[in-house]
């Protein structure tokens, strides 16, 4: 037997009834949590793991609420895409502790064959509705200990954090208005006009992804779900420090059409990749690389489509 085999009351009721817990060893890796792995041996003697992420005060709580909701909507419509969620609640043995309970599941960290995570992702995305028909999810969820935007609206065409994170920039004030007033509306109205609409679909906010090591499925983990244009899922992929490329790209397109204006899907593209750099330069605040980054992403934008006033649609009201 390795490893402690003392867990904390709340997280012992969410295992199965009767098991024995064997040991429980730290586990992965993660920039804002405590990660470990459970063994236990069932009432029949068979062994079985779980995966467990640990964090702390109302963040935390949040936190693992989020991942918890996210993970259970994925997995409710395509199962063998992500780890079972079990549970999430706060530590009866340690105030303002919080945990995330899933079933454990051998990872190896390479890159997902093309065909086999495009399946699944359009999967995930033609199976899945909004329940109202808007954007959103019924509760908030993080993207690292950031929480993204998730109130229910019919139109979404909002960056946040950023500033908040790193300060002014003089930059901004010139081309954040040409962004918000002129780029985005340009961009993003012509999805729902001329009779075109945009199903909003659940998807899963960040690439983190893995491959099963038993099974050889693709798996998506760290989710932060929410209900959006599917398209937005490829445009968190652009980055290089994702990986992943044109034939990826491809694969998904052999799945789901392109949304019209399909002469639009790279700016809409560019857009979507913006949000996560924007996010991500947040998140690490001493970073000024990446807000150098997401400068170059804006300066880009506006320079594409800050002087296609005469093509932006005037917006639907729904």
């Amino acid at each position: 037997m390795n490893g402690n085999t003392e867990v904390d009351p709340q997280v012992l009721s969410a295992l199965p009834s009767g098991c024995r817990v064997t040991s429980t060893v730290p586990h992965g890796v993660s920039f804002w949590a405590n990660t470990g792995k459970i063994e236990v041996e069932l009432q029949d003697g068979t062994p079985q793991s779980f995966f467990i992420k640990v964090l702390s005060d109302e963040a935390g709580q949040h936190m693992v609420a989020g991942e918890f909701e996210s993970m259970k909507a994925i997995h409710a419509l395509v199962p063998e895409f992500t780890p079972a969620p079990l549970a999430h609640g706060p530590f009866e043995s340690v105030p303002d502790t919080h945990f995330f309970l899933c079933k454990f599941r051998e990872m190896m960290k390479e890159m997902l064959e093309p065909h086999k995570f495009a399946a699944q992702l359009a999967a995930l995305h033609q199976n899945s509705k909004s329940p109202n028909g808007k954007f959103g999810f019924h509760t908030t969820t993080y993207s690292g200990n950031l929480p993204q935007v998730t109130d229910w609206e019919d139109s979404w065409e909002a960056l946040q954090f950023e500033l908040e994170a790193k300060g002014p920039d003089p930059k901004f004030d010139i081309m954040l208005p040409i962004l918000f007033d002129k780029v985005i509306p340009r961009i993003l109205r012509p999805l729902e006009t001329e009779g075109r609409t945009v199903k909003r679909c659940l998807v899963y906010g960040d690439l983190w992804y893995a491959i099963d090591m038993e099974t050889d499925q693709c798996l998506a983990f760290d989710v932060c779900c929410f209900y959006a244009h599917n398209e937005y899922e490829f445009g968190q992929g652009m980055p290089v420090c994702n990986k992943f490329g044109a034939e990826y790209l491809a694969a998904y397109q052999s799945y789901v059409q392109i949304s019209d204006p399909a002469e639009d899907f790279q700016g809409r593209l560019d857009l979507y990749k913006l949000s996560l750099n924007t996010h991500v330069s947040a998140l690490f605040r001493d970073n000024p690389n990446l807000r150098d980054q997401m400068l170059g992403d804006i300066r880009d934008l506006v320079a594409r489509y800050g002087s296609q006033a005469e093509k932006i649609p005037p917006p639907q009201h729904l």
